[in-house]
């Protein structure tokens, strides 16, 4: 090993994986080792700066919990996650294009576009009736918002008994500077602020009422923040609504809705934008809806997972 040369390095790495590895680990290591030497050896990387990575990633373990996962923040700044999330989402779309071809019934439209995560997300959010409402405490400044929509499979069949799992940060639309907050993160918000789990009806319905977002900055004061200055960007994120919608028999979908009229919509600071997924958001004629000023309209197709 001693006197081994540099750019056969990777592969005496590589040849150290024991027989009882599983293949999938053996070709997933294999690919990182082969790609992290060689992105080594491309910039010619120094000590110093290999510790200051290793450094970057210690800070991101340490301060990570169950309020903030700064792992997944690195990770969303560098755009993997969303790759990821698209890869996964492709297979998805390629499975049930196969399973189409076996069968007479065909889909009328493709799945939802999925999104990111995000490191903010709770699970077992309270179950809350549609209609009701995931804000707990009014907070001055804001806009309310009607959100509604229908779930389906990609025939378009309504989905009964979907669970539609819906959250967003703080929202003040009077602010320059709102708080960007998710509850979590925030002493002063109640437990599952703007959080909620809806089930959807006999015809794929649901409905809730919640805060039109607004842009908001991504936590900057730990490892991402410093990459995102090192590299000289923004923190920002586009106002959007996570969704995560999951039904007996179908993939589960992660997602976002953007507002249409956000700023950083081409500058997303996690990648996550994608046409599909951005929505206008109503005003409403005064006096029409006394609990909201805006309405938006978001249906969901989920792809089955059966074979047809």
């Amino acid at each position: 090993m001693a006197d081994t040369k540099i750019d056969e390095f990777a592969q005496s790495v590589i040849d150290a994986t024991g027989p009882k590895a599983s293949p999938r680990a053996k070709e997933i290591v294999s690919s990182l080792v082969k790609h992290l030497h060689a992105f080594a050896r491309d910039v010619d990387l120094t000590i110093p700066e290999w510790l200051a990575a290793c450094d970057l990633l210690i800070e991101a373990g340490q301060v990570s919990n169950d309020r903030r996962n700064e792992m997944i923040l690195v990770s969303d700044i560098f755009g993997l996650e969303s790759l990821v999330d698209s890869l996964q989402h492709e297979r998805n779309t390629k499975a049930n294009a196969a399973n189409d071809k076996t069968t007479e019934e065909s889909t009328v439209g493709s799945a939802t576009d999925s999104a990111i995560l995000g490191p903010f997300y709770r699970d077992n959010a309270p179950k809350r009736k549609n209609g009701e409402s995931i804000v707990l405490k009014h907070l001055e400044g804001s806009q309310y918002a009607h959100l509604s929509g229908r779930v389906t499979d990609e025939t378009g069949k309504p989905i009964k008994g979907a669970t539609v799992d819906i959250w967003h940060c703080e929202s003040k639309a009077s602010s320059s500077c709102p708080n960007g907050l998710y509850e979590q993160q925030d002493p002063d918000q109640p437990e599952w602020n703007y959080r909620g789990r809806f089930t959807t009806d006999d015809e794929g319905n649901y409905a809730v009422y919640c805060l039109r977002p607004t842009p908001y900055p991504i936590p900057f004061d730990h490892s991402a923040g410093k990459i995102l200055q090192m590299l000289d960007r923004h923190p920002y994120r586009p106002a959007h609504i996570h969704f995560y919608v999951y039904a007996e028999g179908h993939h589960s979908l992660v997602t976002q809705l953007f507002d249409s009229t956000s700023k950083y919509l081409d500058d997303d600071a996690t990648f996550s934008v994608k046409d599909s997924l951005v929505i206008e958001f109503k005003p409403l004629p005064k006096g029409q809806d006394p609990k909201a000023e805006y309405e938006v309209h978001c249906d969901i197709v989920l792809a089955s997972t059966a074979n047809k």
